[in-house]
């Protein structure tokens, strides 16, 4: 279990004896230094530490002296390399998880009791989302799903830090990744799924089976206004390797625009292997899976239990399933490939 940042109790105070005696200087300490602590040893450096706690590095640094003085010694040992636990740092460390994961399990548990207070949702618009909304019903035992939708992961990441989302649900492209804020925890639901264009179904190409990349070079194409899950860079990388720079003309959040230019024949776009069909397009599987995606589940473990977290993802994970047969392409791609199914077991 992991330590990261918590979004209540940071004001909540520890007594900790120091190894010379047990109360040769009575000393106190916060959540929000054991925190700290945790961060730094996860982090392996002050800098990577102080960059996830939104804290400059120096404050960092002077904040851990005093917790240093408060533990009486040296609780992280300095090198080129980063920073590494001492013996009392390692002690230090396991007693803060098992603080940080009680308080934990004490908020979100709570919050799983209360079934007035609403779990609160966020969401890119992931073709899976229509279909959760119906299988959250059957899993959060009555209790009200506020869901919101966002267009960038990053800003669902930053909210969910800020305690605004309780879950996110959230997509990745090729190997890049969301950061993700103190205090969260995730799970991988679909480890890949290969994106394949949208394009009009009066298209030349339309009719095929499958369409290599450098097909597509002369074409316009479309992405989300704020597509920062990896998708546009992961396009343009795949391009080079085919040949070409590809166009990027249109930046459009609304998904009725979006349909509607390319049915007019405007521009193509990646579209994940699940989606609907849209009036006047058509999906087209691409060559050699050239840009590859995943989707992702993160919550807040101080208001989300890990009873519940497996419950939304296992509500999450049928959605999905249900959305494989929307094309035949993927529903054969996806039948050969069993180890990538989630485990519903």
């Amino acid at each position: 279990m992991t330590c990261q940042g918590h979004l209540i109790g940071h004001n909540a105070r520890v007594m900790v004896p120091p190894p010379n005696g047990p109360y040769a200087a009575r000393m106190q300490l916060e959540l929000r230094h054991l925190e700290a602590v945790c961060t730094i040893a996860e982090a392996g450096s002050l800098g990577r530490a102080a960059q996830r706690l939104g804290v400059s590095q120096p404050a960092l640094s002077a904040q851990l002296r005093r917790i240093e003085r408060v533990t009486g010694g040296e609780l992280f040992a300095r090198g080129r390399g980063g920073v590494q636990p001492t013996p009392l740092g390692e002690f230090v460390l396991s007693k803060a998880r098992r603080v940080l994961g009680e308080m934990d399990e004490l908020v979100a548990g709570a919050r799983a009791v209360a079934t007035d207070t609403p779990l609160r949702l966020g969401c890119i618009l992931l073709v899976l989302i229509d279909g959760l909304l119906a299988q959250l019903d059957q899993v959060t035992g009555g209790q009200d799903v506020a869901i919101g939708l966002e267009n960038s992961a990053t800003a669902l990441s930053r909210m969910l830090g800020a305690g605004q989302y309780d879950v996110i649900a959230f997509g990745e492209v090729n190997d890049h990744e969301v950061p993700l804020p103190a205090g969260a925890a995730a799970r991988t639901l679909v480890q890949k799924e290969p994106f394949c264009v949208r394009m009009s179904a009066a298209h030349p190409l339309a009719g095929r089976d499958r369409i290599d990349l450098a097909e597509l070079a002369d074409e316009p194409w479309m992405t989300l206004v704020e597509d920062d899950d990896g998708g546009p860079e992961a396009l343009v990388e795949a391009c080079a390797k085919a040949g070409f720079t590809p166009s990027l003309r249109y930046r459009i959040t609304d998904r009725k625009m979006h349909y509607d230019l390319i049915a007019a024949g405007r521009a193509v776009s990646l579209s994940q292997p699940t989606a609907q069909a849209a009036p006047g397009t058509v999906m087209v599987p691409l060559a050699g899976d050239p840009v590859t995606g995943r989707i992702r589940l993160a919550w807040n473990r101080s208001a989300v239990s890990a009873r519940q977290a497996d419950l939304l993802y296992r509500a999450a994970a049928r959605a999905y399933l249900a959305n494989i047969g929307n094309n035949a392409f993927h529903q054969a791609w996806w039948d050969a490939r069993p180890e990538l199914h989630p485990v519903l077991d």
